[in-house]
């Protein structure tokens, strides 16, 4: 109900519109408009009221909340089942939960800022509340088998990077699924998976985006490492524009991956990579060697040209970094 009040006030412009109106238009009493109206308010909308004219929408709140976000999507599928928390431990835990409740394939949960969120081998994620894009995607892919999940890593990544790129900002990929900057990090992707031997059950992809996060705001050790698209960009990012346009990327994708396979999606992803054509250094659990990256194979595994041969890296096991970079301790 909220939606439809928000949607009928935007329609309305710098004009006002009767109470009476929007009570006739969603078949509802006026009581439940003026206390939808005052929920709004509640949540941070400036609607003004004038007797006699009615409401008028003045300014909405920067929140990822599904009024916001729903009448930006483009999607048929991925983001129509919005799950909203203004503040989360996690929106994968959340998201698994959903999905232990059959929450439909394409959920999307949100939050402004989330307690433990951790990226990919249990990396901490710092985002201040409300200057980011902290979303989870729940999938329930068909004819896809368990041992092809992790390619859903790299397919957010090209989403993300698509849709970033359509704004202008020059971002890549560093393998397999950090989106960088000038060779800071901008995004952070952990997928996981419930599955059987041969068949999936859900797909959880969490996607963590530097949005609007001012220079100052990054903690001293973090400044050298980390950045945000507002600072690329030298201007603060609408962030429901951007969440809706990377969703959009992700649904043609997945829709790919379903008629096609994941062929096109590692052939963007090649497209898209910072870490092809360079010499890294790769930090195994058991050893440490460098060489230069030279492509990935169907997998998604990192094929490592070394003096003693090539090496087949597995995104799991290993963390990558320029050659010449310090070791990380």
């Amino acid at each position: 109900m909220r939606q439809e009040i928000l949607r009928l006030l935007r329609q309305a412009g710098d004009h006002y519109i009767s109470g009476e109106e929007i009570a006739e238009g969603l078949g509802v009493s006026r009581t439940a408009v003026w206390k939808h109206i005052k929920e709004l308010r509640r949540l941070g909308y400036d609607i003004v009221s004038q007797a006699h004219s009615g409401y008028r929408l003045e300014k909405a709140p920067d929140l990822l909340r599904p009024e916001e976000v729903a009448p930006l999507l483009k999607t048929e599928t991925i983001g129509r089942h919005l799950l909203y928390q203004e503040e989360t431990c996690s929106t994968n835990e959340d998201a698994k939960a959903a999905a232990a409740q059959g929450a439909p394939d394409g959920t999307v949960v949100l939050t402004e800022f989330q307690g433990t969120g951790h990226g990919r081998l249990s990396r901490g994620w710092f985002c201040p509340k409300g200057k980011g894009i902290l979303f989870s995607v729940l999938l329930r892919p068909q004819r896809i088998l368990p041992q092809d999940a992790p390619k859903y890593t790299l397919l957010a990544a090209v989403a993300v990077v698509r849709a970033c790129r359509a704004r202008g900002l020059e971002v890549g990929i560093k393998w397999p699924n950090d989106v960088l900057a000038d060779g800071k990090k901008l995004v952070g992707i952990l997928t996981e998976m419930s599955a059987e031997m041969e068949r999936i059950h859900y797909i959880i992809i969490g996607i963590g985006i530097n949005v609007n996060i001012e220079a100052a705001a990054f903690a001293p050790e973090l400044r050298e490492t980390a950045t945000s698209l507002a600072l690329l960009a030298g201007k603060p990012l609408d962030r429901r524009a951007l969440l809706a346009d990377i969703l959009c990327e992700m649904e043609r994708l997945t829709a790919g991956v379903q008629a096609q396979g994941f062929a096109p999606v590692l052939d963007e992803w090649r497209r898209l990579s910072l870490t092809l054509g360079q010499e890294v250094r790769v930090l195994g659990v058991n050893e440490t060697f460098t060489g230069r990256a030279v492509d990935i194979d169907a997998d998604g595994a990192l094929l490592v040209d070394t003096g003693e041969g090539r090496r087949r890296v597995l995104a799991g096991d290993v963390s990558i970094r320029p050659a010449g970079a310090r070791q990380e301790r």
